[in-house]
């Protein structure tokens, strides 16, 4: 007997969170296969094949409930596939042979992709990872598909013409140097402030988004909110409120970094909105703690926090208190096309962090230490 698949542990979570967001399972589990491909079938008692950046425990897979203004919550998918055997260049084919694969069924738009694609196809690939997808499923209609693609894949050095280049093809290029201006510390480009994800919509909508990411590590809360300051009528005091409830009262984030993202919509030669990524799993010492903070968020803009609990219970049935990382991110989503808070949930499919203890700063207030990876990629 080899045990569970990771397939097994994935779909079961999958299945319940569909059942709580009244959505058919069907497409989602079927899309979840693919995208998991040969993988799918490992067990879950043998490690992962490959360190993917989509989760601390290398699951390929992460969760997340997005609530929604004037909407009903969304659940959507982050995944990383893999090739055979996989690396960054086997795993960008892979990506390519699950878009081909769906890109009909699903009326996926491949025009604004095919503009870019090319940039993102280095032949010696370098980082943590190539391509990623997002599957997004609303209540009664059929699946989006968002990709990401990586900047830094031919070197951190590299990422910012790459991106420039990739959005002047776009038709926002003029945009570049606002945001540049505004999200990154002088002299910082490319060392503390780093382009780590570009991604695109696979529709074409009116709400279809190009979005461009920066990673700010060793972040004050002032840094990010000059950031959201780009764009035009983003209330930036949601900014320092939501980092003063999300860090548990800190200003500075000096273990996993902030990230923030722009949104420009079709039409839009300027950003439109304005998201905040706080990876709250590095500064609390449970989810336990975690969930509390991210209950108070969803309180605080008018969200149910029945909801949290209800896609907790769907994902574990571990006590909050018994490990950290369960609540991974939550993020806070500023102007068009759909404003509100987003929670991101590890599937834990390899492995439960243990709890932190607190640590005290030197100022004396109580503080978590840095955590235990440099880097979090993770939208």
């Amino acid at each position: 007997m080899t045990g569970p698949s990771i397939f097994d542990h994935l779909s079961g979570q999958l299945a319940r969170l569909c059942e709580i967001a009244d959505i058919d399972p069907g497409a989602p589990l079927g899309l979840l296969g693919d995208l998991l491909g040969p993988t799918g079938s490992r067990p879950l008692s043998e490690p992962p094949l490959w360190p993917s950046n989509v989760a601390d425990d290398h699951t390929p897979v992460e969760f997340s409930i997005a609530c929604n203004v004037d909407e009903p919550p969304t659940l959507r998918i982050l995944g990383e596939a893999l090739g055979s055997p996989p690396d960054l260049a086997t795993n960008r084919s892979a990506a390519y042979r699950f878009l081909n694969k769906h890109a009909h069924r699903f009326g996926l738009s491949m025009s604004r992709l095919a503009l870019v694609q090319d940039l993102f196809d280095t032949v010696h690939p370098q980082g943590v990872f190539t391509l990623w997808h997002s599957l997004v499923f609303r209540r009664g209609r059929q699946p989006e598909f968002k990709v990401y693609f990586n900047p830094e894949l031919a070197g951190v050095g590299r990422a910012p013409d790459l991106v420039e280049e990739a959005l002047r093809r776009l038709g926002v290029g003029r945009a570049y140097q606002t945001m540049v201006d505004h999200a990154v510390r002088p002299g910082e480009l490319g060392r503390r402030d780093r382009l780590t994800f570009f991604a695109l919509d696979l529709h074409d909508g009116p709400h279809s988004r190009v979005k461009l990411y920066v990673t700010h590590h060793d972040a004050e809360v002032q840094d990010v909110v000059r950031a959201a300051g780009a764009v035009d009528g983003v209330d930036v005091a949601d900014i320092a409120e939501f980092c003063a409830v999300a860090g548990g009262g800190r200003e500075h984030f000096d273990g996993l970094p902030l990230v923030g993202s722009y949104t420009f919509t079709n039409g839009a030669d300027e950003p439109v909105g304005y998201s905040l990524y706080v990876p709250i799993r590095g500064y609390v010492s449970d989810d336990e703690e975690a969930h509390d903070r991210v209950s108070a968020l969803l309180a605080r803009y008018g969200f149910d926090g029945g909801e949290l609990d209800r896609a907790i219970k769907a994902v574990t049935r571990r006590p909050l208190c018994d490990g950290v990382g369960l609540i991974a991110h939550v993020s806070l989503r500023l102007g068009p096309p759909r404003p509100g808070v987003t929670v991101y949930l590890s599937a834990e499919a390899y492995r439960v962090d243990p709890p932190r203890p607190p640590q005290v700063s030197a100022d004396g207030r109580l503080a978590e230490g840095p955590a235990d990876r440099a880097v979090a990629e993770h939208v």
